[in-house]
C-alpha cells in the first residue's frame, strides 16, 4: 500500500473497541473527509447505516469511519457507482461471514471423530492418530465377526473420513 492510499476496509486491524458508537455524525465526517450530509445520504442508501441513540442522532464507530472510507475510495478512485458499492459491500460482508462460519466448522472437525471401515464391512471408531490392523485372521474371517483391532501401525492403507451433512 502506497503512502497517500487510503487503506481498505480489509486491510485496516480492528479490536473490540472499534465497534462502539462514540462519533458523533460532525466527527465521523471530519474523520472520514466528508460532508454530515453525504454521511446521511449514505445513511439513507444503507451503505453506512450507523447505530441510533434513544433521541435518534446517529452515532458512528471506527469500523463505520473506515466503511465511509472504502466507499469514497470505490467511489471517487474506482468509479463504480453507489449501487454498485452496495453491492461490493453486501457481499464483502456475506464472504466474511461465510469465513467465520467455515472456521467454526473446521474447529469443530478437529475434534471429530474418525471411522475406518475393515475388510469384513464393520466401521469401527478411530482414536485420531491411530490406524486400525488387518490381521490374517480379519482377512479370512467370517463377514459378521471381524476383530478391528485399534493399533498403532502404518499398515493400513485406506481410512474411511465420515463428514456429517456432505454429499446427502
Amino acid at each position: 500500500m502506497a503512502r497517500n492510499e487510503a487503506p481498505t476496509g480489509s486491510q485496516i486491524p480492528f479490536n473490540a473497541y472499534d465497534d462502539a458508537p462514540v462519533l458523533a455524525i460532525s466527527q465521523a465526517a471530519a474523520l472520514a473527509g466528508m460532508h454530515p450530509q453525504t454521511l446521511r445520504q449514505y445513511d439513507r442508501l444503507g451503505l453506512v447505516t450507523p447505530r441510533r441513540t434513544m433521541g435518534r442522532g446517529r452515532r458512528y464507530s471506527q469500523r463505520d469511519v473506515a466503511k465511509l472510507l472504502e466507499v469514497q475510495r470505490l467511489s471517487q478512485e474506482e468509479g463504480i457507482n453507489l449501487a454498485g458499492i452496495r453491492r461490493i459491500l453486501a457481499l464483502e460482508e456475506q464472504v466474511s461471514r461465510l469465513e467465520s462460519r467455515l472456521d467454526a466448522l473446521a474447529t469443530q472437525l478437529e475434534g471429530g471423530r474418525v471411522f475406518a471401515a475393515g475388510v469384513s464391512g464393520d466401521v469401527v471408531m478411530v482414536p485420531r492418530g491411530r490406524r486400525v490392523r488387518r490381521t490374517t485372521a480379519d482377512r479370512g474371517a467370517d463377514p459378521g465377526r471381524g476383530s478391528g483391532q485399534v493399533v498403532e501401525s502404518s499398515e493400513t492403507r485406506a481410512l474411511v473420513l465420515w463428514r456429517p451433512g456432505r454429499g446427502s
